[in-house]
């Protein structure tokens, strides 16, 4: 199989991240693997698309921070013909390049598109990526499974919502991800408050919710492949995040710990609720973020925290989604027709 990772930068990935994890596992299984950055793409006048891109040495790795400096230090940069490709795993986050690089943050997207188009397996599927760009993707999924929510730029809409929630809710960017500029308000902080609005409003909409005092014991990252909860063994693909302190933020990057989830029916309920729209959309690979019974994000775009279950259950989640992805690229090569993108995404 040959597959490549989409990544904002190379050299910002870290040892920990999901997309190391996974990339390892494909090259430890025998497979050809390659990084390719989203500035790196070109769309080149023969129609072909090509990438400036990265190889993994063909060789085993034990640890993780190894893999990557061997990724990072040790190889030099190749042109890859990404049409000549089995699968494209469109693993950069948006969101972080929203404020230094505006202009990368579809171009993984974008190039993705293109490159289906040409039959390469392309995940989660770039079109519906389009639409799940922000968090108004949550609102489409059924409103019992969620908390109540407001989206708007409007202050006055902003305080009525506060108000007719008893005076504490939560706000964050609608754009954003990382735990970045996200405000919990209460009755107290009415001071304060527009400072906090136009903080958030900088990015953009602005998600007003109601507040879950179950964020209180932080949250549950459930892992979802193929539309179903993902599980080997028996063990679920989950972690518990605890929040550092008095945050309201569970964020990895924000200061959260990881600590082994226990999988409630409830969880199970919520991945059931959003199941088929995840399929419809050709979603692979999702988190769900779940506060006490409610479902407060989607994460669809390059979902972390998968090494940390790994690590939490001692059984090797990467090997299952690596294992999934070779099932794909068998089915397409067995059947000498098309098949849409979606459909191929959630087989």
């Amino acid at each position: 199989m040959k597959i490549a990772f989409v990544v904002n930068e190379l050299q910002t990935e870290e040892a920990g991240y999901t997309t190391t994890h996974l990339a390892m596992e494909a090259v430890n299984r025998g497979h050809d693997v390659w990084y390719i950055d989203v500035a790196d793409f070109s769309a080149c006048a023969d129609n072909i698309i090509r990438a400036r891109a990265r190889p993994a040495p063909r060789r085993h790795f034990r640890r993780d921070s190894a893999f990557l400096h061997a990724m990072q230090h040790e190889v030099s940069p190749v042109r890859l013909e990404v049409d000549a490709l089995d699968v494209l795993m469109l693993r950069n986050d948006p969101s972080t390049d929203a404020i230094r690089r505006p202009w990368a943050r579809l171009a993984g997207v974008n190039f993705g598109r293109l490159a289906m188009r040409n039959g390469v397996i392309t995940l989660n599927d770039p079109d519906r990526l389009c639409q799940a760009m922000n968090k108004l993707y949550t609102l489409l999924f059924p409103e019992e499974c969620r908390p109540r929510t407001l989206i708007t730029r409007d202050r006055g809409e902003i305080l009525d919502f506060q108000q007719a929630q008893g005076g504490t809710i939560v706000l964050k960017p609608l754009a954003g991800s990382g735990g970045r500029n996200v405000f919990l308000v209460r009755p107290e902080d009415a001071p304060n408050i527009n400072q906090m609005i136009d903080a958030v409003s900088y990015e953009g909409y602005v998600m007003a919710q109601e507040y879950l005092p179950a964020v209180r014991d932080g949250d549950t990252r459930l892992f979802m492949l193929n539309g179903k909860v993902l599980q080997v063994q028996g063990r679920y693909a989950a972690i518990r995040r605890e929040r550092p302190g008095e945050d309201i933020r569970s964020n990895m990057t924000a200061g959260g710990k990881a600590r082994r989830a226990v999988v409630t029916p409830r969880m199970l309920e919520l991945a059931e609720m959003v199941g088929p729209r995840l399929v419809q959309d050709g979603m692979f690979l999702v988190g769900l973020d779940i506060v006490g019974d409610k479902l407060v994000e989607i994460n669809v775009f390059s979902p972390g925290g998968l090494n940390a279950a790994q690590r939490l259950e001692g059984v090797n989640f990467c090997r299952a989604v690596i294992e999934s992805l070779e099932r794909k690229v068998e089915f397409v090569r067995h059947h000498h027709h098309h098949f849409d993108n979606v459909e191929i995404a959630v087989y």
